[in-house]
């Protein structure tokens, strides 16, 4: 899936890849998608729920060896 940006937030704990990701869509444009990389397994309830309440679509999100990685299209 092709990203217009992508955010590094591996070895990062709770709630810091949902603080990085906020930062980050905030500097986009709506309908950019925000490319994701974390290690922290609760990323992923965090991040689908913060995606919905903020108005954005999760797009897809996937795991490659101990790497979740997230697509979020920008409301």
């Amino acid at each position: 899936m092709k990203a217009d940006k992508v955010l590094d937030a591996k070895g990062l704990a709770c709630p810091m890849p949902i603080v990085k990701t906020k930062k980050a869509i905030n500097e986009m444009e709506s309908g950019q998608v925000l490319e994701i990389h974390a290690t922290d397994k609760g990323a992923k309830n965090d991040l689908s729920a913060w995606a919905k309440s903020g108005g954005h679509e999760l797009l897809s999100d996937t795991e490659e060896g101990h790497v979740l990685k997230f697509w979020i299209k920008k409301g």
